[in-house]
């Protein structure tokens, strides 16, 4: 039974684990059946949705698409009306156009017509105007330039005058600033220097001893320093007399050491030169490096500056030149930092214009030509060159800084005080100057006035009328520039005077 039953239940299980395993496939058949559905019927409502949307997307586009249509072709339609509204407009220019171009024609037509006739008026008139005067075209023609010359002339007298006088008041004036900004800036004491020295001496003893027995001492003194002693009735005082100022320093230092020292022969006096002589040379070189270093002008040649301490003893018309050069060098470089010029160039040739004058009396030719071949030498820049060769004219200046360099030369020769001029020389000048004026054919007379600073012309009335006047004083201005040497600038003045005089009785 047992053995019965074990297979039985056996059966039994698989059977129900069989019904149980067809109960769970048929409910998961079911389950797929029903999701499968779900999903069908959201797959078509998804798919219906998508339609939805894909025909409002369409029928968007479509009214988008019309829009723009309707806008595309309002666009062409307004553009097709300005066209023909243009092709209305230049048909109605052209119309006027050829309305205008038939006008013209017509003008033009009767134009001829009118200078026809008037030819024809002109030549009757001319014809008839030949018969009364006698004369015939081109005599007519030759008067009538004439008259026209002489228009002309005086128009040409005139614009000359109207143009000198703007511009001469417009160059003085800007003239006058430079220069009294140049003179504000650089004030200098002006001190006449002499040809001679005068030593003081302790007592009137002394001269015997400086004549020295046979006159050895002053003989010896002289030969060594090239000087000239003069021992008079002076009391108390011995003069030193020499062009050469470097030689009559030396004298002059070596007697004051003689009679201090009182051992005055000629041995003791050879010395007492050879000492000057160096201490001359050593405050040379000082006074050109000192010099230099108020001017500001860096970088000189040793021997230039040699050459600028040999200024300090030399004298121009009683002025010193080293003094003089340095006040140039400041009014040039001023003058120029106003113009906008090269400041370094102007100074520079302002301080080496007059280096010749150094070395003039033992080199030939004029301290113009000397001092630009000593600049030249120590190899200045060739502005600077040029400068010194035209500071006096002679040559012709081609950069504003030697006009400046001019300018400022004959400035601070020309200030009160600065120089002084021999009577002999002074009468010559103002002579030539009244030679120059009495040239000129109408003058009557000439006055040199205010030192030679003005002229005054006196003109035939008769002779010269007012433009020829103005024409004079303009030539004789020009006359005087290139024939006569002076300083600073000569006013010119014609004077043309018509007296009527009658008495009634």
């Amino acid at each position: 039974m047992i053995v019965i039953g074990i297979p039985l239940a056996g059966v039994a299980g698989f059977l129900y684990r069989k019904h149980i395993a067809e109960q769970k496939i048929g409910g998961a058949e079911q389950e797929a059946r029903r999701i499968v559905e779900e999903a069908t019927k959201a797959a078509d409502a998804k798919k219906r949705e998508l339609l939805l949307e894909a025909k409002e997307e369409a029928h968007r586009l479509r009214l988008e698409f019309d829009k723009e249509v309707r806008e595309r072709r309002s666009e062409l339609q307004r553009l097709e009306r300005r066209v023909m509204q243009r092709d209305e407009t230049l048909e109605r220019k052209a119309n006027q156009l050829e309305k205008k171009e038939e006008q013209v024609l017509r003008k033009s037509n009767e134009l001829d017509r009118q200078k026809a006739k008037i030819d024809e008026i002109i030549a009757e008139q001319l014809a008839e105007l030949e018969r009364i005067s006698g004369l015939s075209s081109q005599e007519a023609k030759q008067m009538l330039l004439d008259s026209i010359r002489k228009e002309i002339e005086y128009e040409a007298a005139m614009l000359i005058k109207d143009t000198e006088a703007r511009a001469r008041e417009e160059a003085d004036k800007r003239a006058r600033e430079i220069i009294t900004l140049a003179i504000q800036r650089c004030a200098a004491d002006h001190v006449a220097e002499t040809t001679v020295s005068v030593v003081e001496l302790p007592n009137d003893e002394m001269k015997g001893r400086i004549i020295g027995r046979e006159g050895r001492n002053i003989r010896t003194l002289e030969t060594l320093t090239g000087i000239d002693l003069i021992i008079d009735d002076t009391p108390e005082a011995v003069i030193i007399s020499g062009f050469d100022p470097i030689r009559r320093e030396v004298a002059r230092i070596a007697l004051e050491r003689l009679v201090a020292d009182g051992r005055i022969h000629p041995a003791r006096i050879e010395e007492m030169v050879e000492k000057a002589q160096r201490e001359i040379e050593n405050r040379i070189r000082e006074e050109g490096e000192q010099a230099a270093l108020e001017v500001g002008v860096h970088g000189l040649n040793v021997e230039l500056i040699k050459l600028l301490g040999r200024l300090r003893f030399r004298t121009s018309y009683g002025q010193n030149v080293l003094k003089h050069s340095i006040e140039v060098a400041h009014l040039a470089s001023i003058m120029a930092a106003e113009l906008g010029a090269d400041v370094n160039v102007a100074r520079r040739a302002g301080l080496l214009h007059d280096i010749g004058k150094a070395i003039d009396h033992e080199v030939e030719g004029s301290h113009v030509k000397i001092g630009a071949d000593v600049a030249r030498k120590y190899r200045e820049q060739s502005a600077v060159v040029h400068a010194i060769a035209a500071h006096h004219n002679d040559i012709e200046p081609e950069t504003i800084e030697a006009v400046l360099v001019q300018a400022a030369d004959a400035l601070s020769a020309a200030r009160p005080g600065a120089r002084r001029e021999s009577l002999e020389s002074y009468i010559k000048r103002l002579e030539k100057l009244e030679e120059i004026a009495d040239s000129f054919e109408g003058v009557d007379k000439t006055y040199a006035i205010q030192a030679g600073r003005e002229i005054r012309i006196i003109v035939k009335p008769e002779k010269v009328d007012d433009l020829a006047s103005v024409r004079i004083a303009h030539d004789i201005a020009k006359k005087v520039e290139k024939e006569l040497d002076y300083p600073g600038q000569i006013k010119v003045t014609v004077i043309r005077e018509t007296r009527a005089v009658n008495y009634a009785k």
